[in-house]
This record gives structure tokens, sequence and C-alpha cells, in this order.
């Protein structure tokens, strides 16, 4: 079976990066490096082993960008998507019927987390079966 090999990053779009930085620094995320939020210029990078999270704005522009303001400013952020963060050191909360532990939260603008033991996403025997 191949390695699992992305080119493949997260953009968050986010109002603030204040509770960002405290929410995903308890999960253990570094910040990498930060352009203070100015108009449209704002973004955050924080990374935990090898996941990269990659935040935008950090201030009202967020609701200016050309897509997403056709929502409303209420409308729940990562609706329908899920974020996988595989980590090497986890503590065994849950084993998936898939084989694999994991736990699930929610960050402070809403976006659904998922934190799962490391695995090749290629393979198949993880698959719910």
């Amino acid at each position: 079976m191949q390695a699992s090999i992305t080119t493949t990053h997260l953009e968050l779009h986010v109002p603030d990066f204040e509770p960002i930085k405290e929410y995903y620094g308890k999960l253990g995320f570094e910040i990498v490096w930060e352009r203070e939020p100015e108009e449209f210029k704002g973004y955050l990078i924080m990374k935990l082993d090898e996941n990269t999270l990659c935040f935008w704005s950090g201030n009202e522009y967020v609701y200016e960008q050309p897509y997403f303001k056709n929502f409303a400013r209420d409308t729940k952020r990562g609706y329908g998507v899920e974020v996988i963060l595989m980590v090497e050191d986890i503590e065994e909360l849950i084993t998936q019927p898939w084989g694999l532990k994991d736990f699930r939260v929610e960050d402070p603008f809403g976006y659904y987390l998922r934190i799962t033991s490391k695995h090749n996403v290629l393979d198949d025997d993880y698959a719910v079966q």
C-alpha cells in the first residue's frame, strides 16, 4: 500500500485569531507564523505534528470574502465539514468500529474536528466494514 501523501491544506475563515490561538494551543498546536489582521491581510498558520491549519482574516473582513459573503453572518462555520487531524500521541478515549482511536470536538467558531490516531487513509482496512 502506498503512503498517503497530500499537498492539500486547509484554510479556515475566522473573524478573530485570539480564540483560535488559545483553543488550538491547548490542543498542542504551535504558531508557525502570523500576520496581524489588517483589512484582508490577516493570516495565521498553526502546526501539530504533520497537521497544518491556516486561518484567514482574523477580523471583520472575513465577512466580505467574495464567496462567503453570500451567506448570513450567523451561518455556522464549517457546516458539513469534518476536519480530521492525525496525531502520534492520543489518549485512548474510544476505539471506533474501524479500529482507530479518536475523539471529536468543536472549535470556538463551530468547526468540527476529529483528532485520530495516525493511519494511512488510502488503506481500506480503516473503513467501516
